[in-house]
């Protein structure tokens, strides 16, 4: 059952009881703790649910912008809803729950134009590697995470996804960067603690992906973690092969049945970009736009958990 406003509300009753003790009662600040979460919070999804300006959402519902902004800009910048949505998976993974058979791609957001009134080095315009090896949402991308592509200013979203289509991990970056390229970045990313105590899940049991990641060096780096690739071949790479004959090599081989599987990660694609703030990119920041995803990954664990 939704609360008052229902109108306005993303979470249930029952789903925000699962993040509220998960948020910080006051961010580490000195002095009076936060108030009224739920409806902050509720403002935040608003906001990016609707794609609507933040100076638009409304006052009697969510209270002041200024402090829904605030808060959501705290939350991505120190870390909490990465902390959140860990929290979730490791709950999730202890009962039983992940589907370790992981689907890989990349989406394309178009970047509106209130997001790019911001200085963008040409030079390193939508690079989209973390190469200071920080936590992404402590690290805001050269140029912001908006590249140039085909279809204009855009952002690229890498996820991947359970076999049951529900996100383990993401990473943002600008439009032209290519898929494959960013794999390795988006396992990294990978990583599901215990409950109890050991080491965190890193590995999964098969990358499912389609041939924008059927390079050699994607097959042989999951090779050596011990990883199955579900991957087709390359039709260039399959008629080079066929040409060569004998001194072609054996094809890879492909689990049919296993990459059957892979529209799931189509599937949370649909499903992410109903927001429309995540459809269509209206942040300047790429630490806000990652957030605004993360925080789209909470409530589809907790809606199907």
């Amino acid at each position: 059952m939704r609360s008052t406003g229902s109108r306005y509300r993303v979470f249930t009753d029952e789903q925000w009881e699962r993040i509220e003790p998960l948020l910080p009662s006051n961010g580490g600040r000195r002095g009076h703790p936060f108030g009224d979460s739920r409806r902050v919070v509720e403002g935040i999804a608003y906001r990016f649910r609707t794609g609507i300006p933040w100076r638009d959402l409304p006052r009697e519902e969510f209270g002041p912008l200024q402090t829904v902004w605030k808060r959501h800009r705290r939350y991505a910048g120190d870390g909490t809803w990465d902390r959140v949505f860990s929290q979730i998976l490791v709950e999730a993974d202890a009962a039983g729950k992940i589907d370790w058979a992981v689907s890989v791609d990349a989406t394309i957001a178009r970047v509106h134009q209130h997001a790019t009134n911001t200085t963008r080095p040409e030079q390193d315009t939508g690079a989209g590697s973390n190469h200071k090896n920080l936590p992404w949402h402590e690290i805001e991308l050269p140029g912001h995470g908006i590249g140039r592509s085909r279809g204009g200013l855009t952002t690229k979203i890498h996820q991947a996804v359970d076999g049951r289509g529900r996100p383990l991990a993401m990473v943002v970056t600008g439009g032209q960067r290519n898929d494959g390229a960013m794999l390795t970045e988006v396992l990294a990313e990978i990583r599901v603690a215990r409950l109890v105590s050991g080491r965190p899940r890193t590995r999964p049991d098969a990358v499912i992906a389609d041939r924008a990641y059927a390079t050699g060096v994607i097959r042989s780096e999951l090779r050596r973690r011990g990883i199955k690739a579900v991957i087709p071949d390359k039709r260039d790479q399959a008629a080079a092969r066929k040409r060569r004959g004998s001194r072609g090599g054996r094809p890879p081989g492909l689990d049919t049945d296993a990459y059957r599987g892979r529209n799931v990660i189509e599937r949370f694609f649909a499903l992410a970009k109903q927001w429309r703030g995540i459809a269509t990119r209206y942040d300047k920041l790429a630490i806000t736009y990652r957030a605004a995803a993360t925080l789209c990954a909470i409530l589809t664990w907790i809606r199907l958990t």
